[in-house]
């Protein structure tokens, strides 16, 4: 197991990774020469070498289930010439393998005389410790610690049936080379826990679950405090659904809960801010650059910086450092979030957001940590002014079509508001509209921002990769609502 240490550099450490490990063929200057020779005649490009170091362990029922760690290395190697991108990779660092990837980009710039963009400036930030958290904390520890997450749920309440529970962690090292010898380095670590909770009365089972993850080491959410309030939360979840009835349907007003709720905020107006949707004319913000298309108070930032959060990067998958982006300003549509690739294209700064899953896969636009920012409203207000409608404060699953902004998103904890108060529970609730209308149903915001609390992964092409969520409370004028009561 390697780890690296606050005093060590990135460089340095991945240095060592790549180029000075046992049984490496592979030296830095070789692979600087080969990747300017592969990129001569392009528009931009790099190679990404990646280390990875991952593991799982899940438990159900009081047993381990599945417990898993591997270990991944590889580069991938990127030309692009105008809009045409090269790519290859493989799961080597040898100078024979180096050689063939070069030799395949390298087609992508025939015939092409470009220059190789500038590359990013660099960036001293630290946002989150360079330490392995997979050195921290023996094995037995960890399944030690998921027998007591399913002691605990089973002691405090005897309704309790089954008890899942899972905890991973990774560390990802990963350098950057541009063909003028340029290199960039980052060292991430990433933890999760998750608590899943089946609780039956009368008959009736249902679930509630609840996690904490972060760029740190395992110790912030092993902490009992941490754990404890996981398993008391899921716990309170499945409770609740127990009483819970069907929710109605049609168009109501909707108050969005704190915090998790972003999800929505992410997939139905997020992605559409992504700059190769918007080059590619394909997103329904396409062309509305400085025009009104929320209601006044609402502001959204993508941010990277955020120290420790999930979807922070010191540094993109292409070397520009991150950066706290204002995507739409008091309703103003300001900005989008670009790579390199997009970003010379349209003519505007790259702004650290191209990500990739791994070393096998070309960069995109991509969010980090997307947040609308907090206004002036207390919660109790906006339910107040509601006489019959739906308060959602935790979501499943959803889906958004880029091209028009159309989405369906399930509630996973829901309640009816009548006569401006929160009461009977409802399952089953479903929430449909529009991201760039629902924009504009916005009806007050409020005070009470709050960060997911770091769990989400964003699917985009096939690529999965970390990223985190947040919002105040909500009050939208309506959406449509898909129920199940008769």
């Amino acid at each position: 197991m390697i780890t690296g240490h606050m005093g060590d550099t990135p460089l340095n450490v991945t240095d060592t990774l790549f180029f000075q490990r046992e049984g490496a063929t592979l030296d830095r200057d070789t692979a600087q020469r080969l990747t300017a020779d592969a990129l001569s005649g392009a528009d931009d490009g790099e190679m990404f070498l990646e280390y990875r170091e991952s593991e799982s362990i899940s438990l159900d029922d009081g047993r381990i289930r599945a417990a898993g760690f591997d270990t991944s290395l590889g580069f991938g190697l990127r030309a692009v010439a105008g809009e045409a991108t090269g790519y290859a990779h493989a799961g080597e660092l040898t100078e024979e393998a180096l050689r063939r990837a070069a030799g395949t980009v390298r087609a992508v710039a025939s015939g092409q005389s470009g220059t190789v963009a500038d590359a990013p400036r660099g960036s001293n930030a630290r946002l989150y410790a360079p330490t392995n958290p997979l050195s921290e904390m023996d094995f037995s520890a960890r399944t030690e610690l998921l027998g007591e997450i399913d002691a605990y749920a089973r002691a405090r309440d005897p309704r309790v049936k089954q008890v899942m529970a899972s905890i991973s962690g990774e560390w990802q090292a990963v350098q950057i080379i541009r063909a003028d010898g340029q290199r960039f380095a980052d060292l991430r670590p990433l933890v999760r826990l998750n608590v899943s909770v089946v609780v039956e009365q009368n008959g009736r089972r249902e679930t509630g679950s609840h996690g904490y993850g972060g760029r740190h080491g395992y110790g912030v959410i092993v902490g009992e405090g941490s754990w404890q309030a996981a398993v008391d939360e899921a716990l309170r979840q499945a409770v609740l659904n127990l009483d819970s009835r069907d929710a109605p349907a049609g168009e109501m007003p909707i108050v969005l809960g704190p915090g998790w709720p972003g999800i929505l905020l992410h997939e139905a107006i997020g992605h559409g801010l992504e700059g190769d949707f918007n080059r590619k004319k394909t997103s329904a913000f396409a062309g509305l650059l400085g025009q009104r298309i929320a209601s006044p108070g609402v502001t959204v930032v993508d941010d990277g910086t955020m120290p420790d959060r999930r979807g922070s990067l010191t540094v993109d998958d292409e070397g520009t450092p991150t950066s706290r982006t204002v995507l739409i300003e008091d309703g103003i549509l300001r900005e989008f979030l670009q790579d390199r690739l997009n970003a010379r294209l349209l003519g505007v700064r790259a702004t650290g957001n191209g990500r990739r899953q791994s070393y096998a896969h070309a960069p995109m636009p991509r969010m980090t940590n997307t947040v609308m920012l907090g206004g002036s409203h207390h919660p109790e207000e906006m339910i107040r002014s509601v006489k019959k409608g739906l308060y959602a404060v935790n979501f499943g699953g959803g889906q958004v079509d880029i091209t028009s902004g159309k989405f369906v998103f399930s509630a996973s904890e829901a309640y009816l508001i009548e006569d401006g108060r929160v009461t009977a529970p409802v399952k089953g609730a479903t929430l449909i509209g529009n991201g760039p209308d629902a924009l504009t149903k916005v009806e007050m915001v409020g005070n009470d921002m709050a960060l997911d609390p770091g769990i989400g992964t964003c699917g985009k092409n096939g690529q999965g990769v970390p990223v985190g969520v947040g919002q105040p409370t909500l009050k939208l004028s309506g959406l449509t609502v898909g129920g199940t009561a008769a």
